[in-house]
Protein backbone atom coordinates (compact mmCIF):
# COMPACT_ATOMS: atom_id res chain seq x y z
CA UNK A 1 0.00 0.00 0.00
CA UNK A 2 2.80 2.43 0.87
CA UNK A 3 4.63 1.69 -2.37
CA UNK A 4 1.50 2.37 -4.44
CA UNK A 5 0.77 5.57 -2.50
CA UNK A 6 4.41 6.68 -2.80
CA UNK A 7 4.47 6.14 -6.56
CA UNK A 8 1.09 7.81 -7.03
CA UNK A 9 1.89 10.83 -4.87
CA UNK A 10 5.53 11.46 -5.71
CA UNK A 11 6.15 10.28 -9.29
CA UNK A 12 5.64 13.82 -10.58
CA UNK A 13 7.70 15.40 -7.76
CA UNK A 14 10.73 13.15 -7.36
CA UNK A 15 13.33 12.03 -9.88
CA UNK A 16 12.26 8.78 -11.59
CA UNK A 17 15.23 6.86 -10.18
CA UNK A 18 14.18 7.76 -6.62
CA UNK A 19 10.64 6.52 -7.23
CA UNK A 20 11.93 3.34 -8.90
CA UNK A 21 14.33 2.63 -5.99
CA UNK A 22 11.54 2.44 -3.41
CA UNK A 23 12.55 -0.62 -1.39
CA UNK A 24 9.37 -2.44 -0.37
CA UNK A 25 11.07 -5.11 1.83
CA UNK A 26 13.00 -2.40 3.70
CA UNK A 27 9.79 -0.39 4.16
CA UNK A 28 7.98 -3.45 5.54
CA UNK A 29 10.82 -4.09 7.99
CA UNK A 30 10.94 -0.45 9.03
CA UNK A 31 7.18 -0.25 9.65
CA UNK A 32 7.18 -3.57 11.51
CA UNK A 33 9.87 -2.21 13.84
CA UNK A 34 8.03 1.11 14.27
CA UNK A 35 4.87 -0.74 15.28
CA UNK A 36 6.45 -3.44 17.45
CA UNK A 37 9.13 -1.33 19.17
CA UNK A 38 8.32 2.38 19.03
CA UNK A 39 11.01 4.60 20.58
CA UNK A 40 8.47 6.14 22.98
CA UNK A 41 4.78 5.69 23.84
CA UNK A 42 4.18 8.99 22.00
CA UNK A 43 5.30 7.53 18.64
CA UNK A 44 2.20 6.40 16.74
CA UNK A 45 1.39 4.41 13.63
CA UNK A 46 -2.30 4.48 12.78
CA UNK A 47 -4.05 2.63 9.96
CA UNK A 48 -7.26 3.08 8.03
CA UNK A 49 -9.06 -0.10 7.08
CA UNK A 50 -12.11 -1.08 5.12
CA UNK A 51 -13.49 -4.44 4.02
CA UNK A 52 -10.49 -4.92 1.69
CA UNK A 53 -7.91 -4.44 4.47
CA UNK A 54 -5.44 -1.63 5.19
CA UNK A 55 -6.11 1.30 2.87
CA UNK A 56 -4.11 4.06 4.55
CA UNK A 57 -1.74 4.93 7.35
CA UNK A 58 -0.35 7.84 9.31
CA UNK A 59 2.66 8.11 11.58
CA UNK A 60 3.48 10.73 14.19
CA UNK A 61 6.15 11.33 16.80
CA UNK A 62 7.43 14.02 19.12
CA UNK A 63 8.85 16.90 17.06
CA UNK A 64 12.55 16.51 16.33
CA UNK A 65 13.48 19.76 14.57
CA UNK A 66 15.89 21.90 16.60
CA UNK A 67 13.38 24.73 16.95
CA UNK A 68 10.60 22.45 18.26
CA UNK A 69 9.78 21.48 21.82
CA UNK A 70 9.36 17.69 21.88
CA UNK A 71 7.08 17.99 24.91
CA UNK A 72 4.56 20.23 23.13
CA UNK A 73 5.22 19.79 19.39
CA UNK A 74 4.41 16.57 17.54
CA UNK A 75 5.29 15.84 13.93
CA UNK A 76 3.06 14.13 11.41
CA UNK A 77 5.73 12.03 9.70
CA UNK A 78 3.51 10.44 7.05
CA UNK A 79 -0.09 10.23 5.91
CA UNK A 80 -0.96 8.16 2.87
CA UNK A 81 -4.06 6.54 1.43
CA UNK A 82 -3.94 3.86 -1.28
CA UNK A 83 -4.64 5.50 -4.65
CA UNK A 84 -7.75 3.38 -5.32
CA UNK A 85 -9.18 4.33 -1.92
CA UNK A 86 -8.62 8.09 -2.04
CA UNK A 87 -11.53 10.52 -1.69
CA UNK A 88 -13.48 8.16 0.55
CA UNK A 89 -12.75 9.96 3.83
CA UNK A 90 -9.85 7.74 4.96
CA UNK A 91 -7.35 10.63 4.99
CA UNK A 92 -9.69 12.81 7.03
CA UNK A 93 -10.31 10.03 9.54
CA UNK A 94 -6.58 9.38 9.83
CA UNK A 95 -5.95 13.09 10.36
CA UNK A 96 -8.62 13.23 13.08
CA UNK A 97 -7.10 10.19 14.79
CA UNK A 98 -3.60 11.70 14.68
CA UNK A 99 -4.91 14.93 16.23
CA UNK A 100 -6.86 13.05 18.91
CA UNK A 101 -3.85 10.93 19.93
CA UNK A 102 -1.47 13.91 19.88
CA UNK A 103 -3.90 15.89 22.03
CA UNK A 104 -4.26 12.97 24.45
CA UNK A 105 -0.44 12.70 24.58
CA UNK A 106 -0.26 16.32 25.76
CA UNK A 107 0.97 17.95 22.56
CA UNK A 108 -0.30 21.42 21.72
CA UNK A 109 0.82 21.65 18.09
CA UNK A 110 1.39 19.39 15.12
CA UNK A 111 3.89 20.09 12.34
CA UNK A 112 4.45 18.37 9.00
CA UNK A 113 7.01 18.80 6.21
CA UNK A 114 5.57 18.81 2.68
CA UNK A 115 7.10 19.35 -0.72
CA UNK A 116 6.35 22.90 -1.80
CA UNK A 117 5.15 21.56 -5.17
CA UNK A 118 2.87 18.90 -3.63
CA UNK A 119 -0.35 20.80 -4.24
CA UNK A 120 -2.79 17.93 -3.43
CA UNK A 121 -1.24 17.30 0.00
CA UNK A 122 -0.92 21.01 0.83
CA UNK A 123 -4.56 21.55 -0.20
CA UNK A 124 -5.65 18.62 2.01
CA UNK A 125 -3.61 19.93 4.93
CA UNK A 126 -4.83 23.54 4.63
CA UNK A 127 -8.42 22.32 4.34
CA UNK A 128 -7.81 20.61 7.70
CA UNK A 129 -6.59 23.83 9.39
CA UNK A 130 -2.84 23.67 8.71
CA UNK A 131 -0.77 26.67 7.57
CA UNK A 132 2.92 27.38 6.83
CA UNK A 133 4.93 28.26 9.95
CA UNK A 134 7.75 29.97 8.02
CA UNK A 135 10.26 27.10 8.19
CA UNK A 136 11.66 25.71 4.95
CA UNK A 137 14.34 23.26 3.92
CA UNK A 138 15.77 21.67 0.81
CA UNK A 139 15.83 17.88 0.62
CA UNK A 140 18.61 16.40 -1.51
CA UNK A 141 17.27 13.46 -3.51
CA UNK A 142 19.79 13.76 -6.31
CA UNK A 143 18.38 17.23 -6.87
CA UNK A 144 17.23 19.74 -4.30
CA UNK A 145 13.51 19.70 -3.57
CA UNK A 146 12.07 22.55 -1.55
CA UNK A 147 9.90 21.71 1.45
CA UNK A 148 7.77 23.90 3.70
CA UNK A 149 6.72 23.09 7.24
CA UNK A 150 3.03 23.34 8.04
CA UNK A 151 1.58 23.50 11.53
CA UNK A 152 -1.73 23.46 13.34
CA UNK A 153 -2.69 24.11 16.95
CA UNK A 154 -4.46 21.21 18.64
CA UNK A 155 -4.80 22.64 22.13
CA UNK A 156 -5.73 26.09 23.40
CA UNK A 157 -2.53 27.74 24.72
CA UNK A 158 -4.36 28.62 27.95
CA UNK A 159 -4.70 24.86 28.61
CA UNK A 160 -0.90 24.69 28.99
CA UNK A 161 -0.82 26.99 32.00
CA UNK A 162 -0.71 24.81 35.06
Amino acid sequence: MQAAAFRHSYSALLPAEVVERFDEPAAVASWRYAIEAPPTPRHRVLVAIDTSGVVGFAASAPGSDEDLDDEHDAELLAIHVAPDHMHNGHGSRLMAAVVDHAHDDGFSRLVCWVFAADDPLRMFMTANGWAPDGSTRDLDVGELLHQVRLHTAIRDPSDLIA
